[in-house]
């Protein structure tokens, strides 16, 4: 994914990216580079020369396009292999959110970390990169959820909940199908599932609520700032309010030959797990049958809902209109 511009990055950040970026793409053109830092030519030509003057050994490819002579490393980062794969995972999730300003963030995070490493991790996380992959179909969900006006959401409530900065926001309610200004005090980030939320005291409704980033149409930080309701806990909350308050209680049994793996990747924190002749009855919580429903496809007719009734009836709904297609 190309890098939007930049123009805000200081010099110094420049020229330790430009390094970054000539080890890990070599043969880039002064017109790539000044493109991908959203510079002029000149400029470009100005980085260079000032980390030859530093001696960092830069050369013109024969192919054309600029590269750093093999063997010049900047200090090694000290992490484990495990350490350097946890990152790795880090970066690969947020690369997976809709706000492309968190995606592009976790692509220089992930050039940074490979670019300083010693060559043996290097060559580790590269082969664990080839071969690991968190969801096969989401690349193209995640560009049609983008929403410029949603990009720097995530980042910039953070920045407010971690100086406890009251913020003014428009937030859509699809239930009423109308937008209402609201001014509410970010207290935490929760991610549920397939969407980030903002657990916030809102002043309209007097109380703490749960707010959809991809809600949010509108938002601006103000200067004020506040103290968080006396003695609130922010995972005390979630667990008072079951985690999700959209949540629905859903009981589905298994075969015990599907529940082996069917509990690797059920999408939600078991509540019960009670053992029948041959089967697993599992209670759990989540907040959008549709998508259990489809969940539940894969494991065919070694899986029956037993509650919700909307559980069952979107699980029963999905399967006919698949038997349909063989009548």
């Amino acid at each position: 994914m190309p890098v939007r511009p930049d123009r805000s990055l200081h010099k110094t950040e420049r020229l330790f990216a430009l390094v970054l970026l000539l080890q890990n793409k070599p043969n880039m053109t002064s017109k790539d580079l000044a493109e991908h830092f959203g510079v002029s030519r000149r400029t470009i030509f100005r980085d260079l020369r000032s980390l030859t003057d530093t001696g960092v050994p830069l050369t013109y490819a024969d192919g054309g396009g600029y590269e750093i002579l093999e063997g010049y490393h900047l200090p090694p980062l000290m992490l484990t292999a495990r350490e350097a794969a946890t990152v790795l995972i880090g970066t690969a999730f947020t690369k997976l959110q809709p706000d492309p300003s968190l995606r592009r963030d976790a692509n220089e995070v992930r050039l940074k970390l490979r670019s300083v490493l010693p060559d043996t991790i290097r060559e580790y996380i590269d082969r664990l990169h080839e071969r690991t992959v968190l969801s096969p179909y989401n690349e193209v969900q995640v560009q049609r959820q983008s929403n410029s006006e949603e990009e720097g959401l995530w980042f910039e409530l953070s920045e407010a909940v971690a100086r406890q900065q009251r913020v003014k926001m428009t937030y859509y309610t699809p239930s009423r199908d109308e937008e209402t200004a609201r001014i509410v005090d970010p207290l935490g980030l929760v991610y549920y599932t397939d969407h980030w939320n903002l657990i916030a005291f809102d002043h309209l409704r007097d109380e703490v609520r749960n707010f959809r980033l991809d809600r949010i149409r509108k938002l601006r930080t103000r200067l004020e700032t506040f103290e968080p309701p006396e003695g609130f806990d922010l995972k005390e909350h979630l667990r008072g309010r079951g985690e999700n308050p959209e949540n629905v209680r859903m009981v589905v049994r298994f075969h015990n030959r599907a529940w082996r793996w069917a509990k690797r990747s059920l999408p939600a924190d078991i509540e019960l797990e009670k053992e029948t002749k041959g089967a697993t009855e599992v209670t759990f919580r989540f907040e959008n049958p549709d998508y259990v429903a489809r969940w539940l496809l894969r494991f065919g007719s070694d899986v029956k809902v037993l509650e919700p009734t909307a559980l069952k009836k979107a699980h029963k709904e999905l399967a006919a209109n698949v038997a349909k297609q063989y009548s």
